[in-house]
């Protein structure tokens, strides 16, 4: 392909023969460079692409996308504002401008993007559309499962990835789109059929310098969408989702509490492992339980409406809707009290879980949970999730949970500063395995046992990227056949 095609404004800019440079690829990381790449200089947190680029050149980079001349490197430098904003762009046109074909829903929020997005990809399977999904848990292209890396992919690799979904037959997609992917770019190319907004909790304040940088991010992806007059659907139980109501009219609102929006959920009712409510007159089941579900439910089933799935496919299709891992997963080994794993990680997840976890209670069961907090993250959430947890549940176990380059005792330590120190059964347990077998091995009949914060993670992350494998559904497992048989 041409340089001039792969951006054309930029290489009508650069010296005349840069647009008849043949390229055969395109990188971002210097140790992926071929020969025939165009390389983008992308500036990092830690490191500037521009310090790669003469590794770059000597792998055979046929042409640099930069920010500044840099001297002495003899091939083509495209000379942009913002690399990554180019990158998307570019990323798009080498391959082939797949969504322009591949009808793609996006799906952000701070809480509730991937058990959203696998909603809306089996309502839109059960309407006879093939489609593909790119999430935090997996991605699937042409109905081939893998494990994802990220959220969403940098640029490069998510076009590439959309091209191998309209190559493998698929023609819809669902994806979960995060603030950094927004903030950063990798979605600026993305012809969009539809948007979801789950709602906005604190989360990522590391990244974001505040909770309106933090919406502002978030909100790109809708202003995308209705610049693009494609359906969406908002959250209007969640403050910041009412804000985007009255800045996007057009938008289709979803509720269970506010009885304005244009789909509401009425009586609601919770089992252990379903959900049932009544929608325009039409009882529905979902295999989910939590009020935080029916509202995910609910904005998959607007945009599956809006891209042409019928009430009766929705009806037949939501009970047997495929579950994202770790999202209220039930761990069940014959014992009489339940065990839930779930991703919650933020204040608002924790908080409704437990809630959720509450309505499960039988008799007079009580609520266990064990959490944590990850490490390098969001430290102003810890003594937050501290009080939350003692509210709403009756019985804390406070653990490890991705401690990355901190000392684990000094998270737990900002946890339970959240807490009240009069407050009695509060238990810090720094290993998660212990804390795990200690909350199943207190359980009775009728409790509802929450083990929350990793979901379907397999590893605990420590300092120097070491990973150890682990896996909470595997750990709960384990503890209740040691009970059961013991």
């Amino acid at each position: 392909m041409r340089l001039g095609d792969v951006l054309p404004v930029a290489a009508a800019h650069a010296a005349s023969p840069a647009a008849e440079v043949k390229i055969t690829a395109l990188a971002y990381d210097n140790r992926a460079v071929r020969p025939g790449a165009l390389f983008f200089c992308v500036p990092g947190f830690t490191r500037d692409g521009h310090d790669f680029a003469p590794d770059a050149v000597k792998r055979g980079a046929a042409a640099l996308v930069v920010t500044h001349v840099l001297p002495g490197l003899a091939v083509p430098q495209l000379v942009v504002e913002d690399v990554r904003v180019a990158m998307a762009a570019a990323a798009a046109a080498f391959s082939g401008d797949p969504t322009r074909t591949l009808r793609t829903v996006g799906v952000t929020g701070t809480n509730g993007k991937t058990t959203s997005a696998y909603l809306v990809r089996s309502l839109l399977e059960a309407g006879g559309h093939r489609t593909g999904l790119l999430g935090t848990v997996s991605s699937v292209v042409g109905g081939v499962e893998t494990p994802a890396e990220r959220t969403t992919p940098e640029a490069i690799d998510l076009q590439a990835t959309f091209a191998a979904m309209l190559a493998a037959g698929d023609t819809h997609c669902v994806m979960e789109v995060s603030s950094h992917a927004l903030e950063l770019h990798r979605a600026d190319a993305i012809h969009w059929a539809g948007a979801i907004f789950t709602n906005l909790t604190q989360d990522h304040l590391d990244f974001h310098p505040g909770m309106e940088e933090y919406f502002q991010a978030k909100r790109l992806l809708i202003a995308a969408a209705d610049r693009q007059h494609v359906p969406i659907a908002v959250n209007l139980d969640d403050a910041y989702g009412d804000r985007l109501s009255e800045e996007f009219p057009h938008v289709t609102t979803f509720a269970i509490d506010h009885p304005a929006a244009d789909l509401r959920a009425t009586d609601v009712a919770f089992g252990l492992t379903s959900s049932t409510f009544v929608l325009d007159g039409r009882s529905l089941t979902l295999p989910l339980p939590g009020r935080f579900n029916v509202l995910n439910a609910l904005g998959a089933i607007a945009v599956a409406r809006a891209l042409g799935v019928g009430d009766e496919t929705i009806a037949a299709a939501l009970p047997s809707a495929i579950k994202a891992p770790g999202r209220m997963e039930p761990v069940v080994e014959g014992q009489d009290f339940a065990v839930l794993v779930d991703y919650a990680h933020t204040p608002d997840s924790l908080q409704n879980v437990l809630r959720a976890a509450r309505d499960l209670v039988t008799g007079r069961g009580r609520v266990i949970v064990v959490f944590g907090a990850g490490g390098d993250r969001d430290r102003g959430k810890r003594p937050q999730m501290g009080s939350i947890a003692a509210a709403e549940a009756d019985l804390v176990f406070v653990t490890s949970d991705n401690p990355r380059s901190e000392e684990p005792a000094a998270i737990l330590a900002e946890i339970v500063a959240g807490i009240s120190a009069e407050r009695t059964g509060i238990e810090v347990v720094e290993d998660r395995h212990a804390a795990i077998a200690a909350a199943v091995a207190a359980a009775q009949t009728g409790d509802v046992v929450l083990i929350a914060g990793k979901g379907h993670e397999q590893g605990q992350e420590f300092a120097g990227g070491r990973k150890v494998p682990f896996d909470d559904v595997t750990e709960a497992r384990e503890s209740l056949r040691a009970r059961l048989v013991a």
